[in-house]
């Protein structure tokens, strides 16, 4: 029954691989991703999916579901925004913005592939379990705003996810494997400083400067890495200097800072010592300061039962089905756009050493439970880990050695080989999908072992209740 439903998505690669590049086309930006959200609702609806728009309160955000009831539900995640400042010509070999974009965005991180992939998952699922007559329901989650946004968190914090048996998504990348161990928590808040406007130079005596508050909480907490967990993260953007004139005192400033570290309350932890150094640039500068929280996500749990799963699932589907075209291109944009170091930080990301010498992936990276190197970035779909059992996946869709969130990911978006591993994206969720409908000892170990990881802790939402929607601000 499982090579039905996979000889279905062969069937519909065309129609899928359209709406993929027409998303790309679209590069919307967190929360504002109507038009690619609204092309998957078409499709959806026409398909015979029950859609509900507009989910947690996010007006981009939906969810579609199908199936006979009675058993379990499994929820297969899409994401469809982009990156600002990244918008790059489809298949070019130099950094040169697209004139069909004219928004400036850019796909830089795959997720017209990533939605589409899922969505097609979730299709061929559908026409499994209408076959079969098999009881369960596959539930697609349009998920908007990962880029920054913590769209899945929110959408956590609505409970959203919380009556389902098991989760799956995917990631283009640049190899095929399973998605690693973990991933950081963050917390992102801006600091708004509030001084007094003053004559610099007449009467610099009555003013007291918001940019010195924000000057001296960046030097403060530069001072503060010397003395945080190896793994943690801080970022910051100043995104407001009080103004272009320097002969005036800056009576307002704001920084944004972003913190990371493996674990939630690690995160929680860090974020409160930033707060005090925060304090303590206002108290320095006799101004005052205001903590404005934006977003956060958690840390990903590993589901060993899952990945096992999905794991032997990519493996029995083998190949994407790369050609001679597909190694020229990925050789080109190599050896032409990448360099050295480019390859040897993608090569840092496996988990056994690859020592073959093309330049496009097409291999399957050992999977071991508890092996491997946590991601250094952050995902929201980690909230979703820590609410019901959760596995993804990775396939090649890029030449090896392209960097996530640059114009060569973006400009091979639109190829052969970024289609073809979006196709072997989604037969590896149908296939995990389908195995774990008919198989409720898997789902109660992967249920036990969400339990022991989360070590009688349940989950809580890191950003409180009483934060708004960034776009309700």
């Amino acid at each position: 029954m499982t090579s039905l439903a996979l000889d279905f998505i062969d069937s519909q690669r065309a129609q899928f691989t359209a709406l993929s590049d027409r998303i790309w086309n679209l590069a919307e930006l967190r929360y504002e991703e109507f038009a690619s959200s609204d092309l998957h609702i078409r499709m959806l609806d026409a398909a015979g999916f029950r859609v509900t728009r507009g989910v947690a309160d996010i007006p981009t955000a939906f969810v579609a579901e199908a199936g006979n009831g009675g058993g379990p539900i499994i929820g297969i995640l899409g994401e469809y925004d982009a990156l600002s400042g990244l918008s790059q010509e489809a298949g070019a070999f130099t950094c040169r913005p697209s004139n069909e974009i004219a928004n400036g965005n850019g796909h830089g991180c795959g997720h017209h592939l990533l939605g589409t992939a899922s969505h097609l998952a979730a299709a061929a699922v559908k026409t499994h379990l209408e076959r079969t007559g098999q009881p369960g329901t596959v539930r697609f989650y349009g998920c908007p705003a990962e880029e920054g946004g913590s769209g899945k968190t929110f959408m956590a914090r609505a409970g959203m996810f919380d009556d389902l048996d098991a989760a799956l998504s995917w990631h283009p990348h640049v190899y095929t494997g399973i998605f690693p161990v973990g991933s950081l928590a963050n917390i992102q808040a801006y600091f708004r400083f509030t001084g007094t406007a003053s004559h610099a130079a007449a009467s610099p005596h009555l003013g007291r400067s918001a940019l010195d508050a924000v000057e001296l909480m960046n030097v403060g907490v530069n001072y503060l890495r010397e003395h945080m967990l190896p793994e943690a993260r801080v970022h910051y953007a100043v995104t407001n200097t009080g103004g272009l004139s320097p002969n005036v005192v800056q009576a307002n400033a704001e920084v944004l800072y972003l913190v990371r570290a493996s674990r939630n309350d690690q995160a929680v932890e860090l974020f409160e010592r930033v707060k005090n150094v925060a304090r303590g640039a206002a108290l320095m500068t006799d101004c005052q300061v205001e903590i404005v929280f934006d977003k956060a996500c958690s840390n990903l749990l590993e589901n060993a039962v899952l990945n096992q799963v999905m794991y032997g699932h990519l493996q029995a589907i083998g190949s994407a089905g790369f050609d001679a075209d597909d190694e020229a291109l990925a050789d080109a944009y190599q050896q032409q756009t990448l360099t050295a170091q480019n390859i040897e930080t993608s090569s840092r990301s496996l988990n056994q050493a690859w020592r073959d010498p093309k330049a496009l992936f097409d291999g399957i990276d050992p999977y071991e439970p508890g092996k491997g190197r946590p991601i250094c970035g952050s995902t929201d779909v980690g909230d979703v880990s820590w609410v019901t059992p959760t596995a993804q996946c990775h396939t090649s869709c890029y030449a090896f050695g392209t960097p996530p969130h640059s114009w060569q990911w973006v400009a091979q978006g639109k190829t052969a080989l970024a289609h073809k591993g979006m196709v072997l994206g989604a037969k590896t969720m149908t296939a995990t999908a389908i195995d774990l409908f008919a198989s409720p000892d898997t789902l109660a170990r992967a249920k036990a072992e969400l339990l022991e990881r989360r070590g009688g802790r349940p989950y809580v939402c890191p950003i409180p209740d009483d934060v708004e929607l960034p776009f309700r601000r």
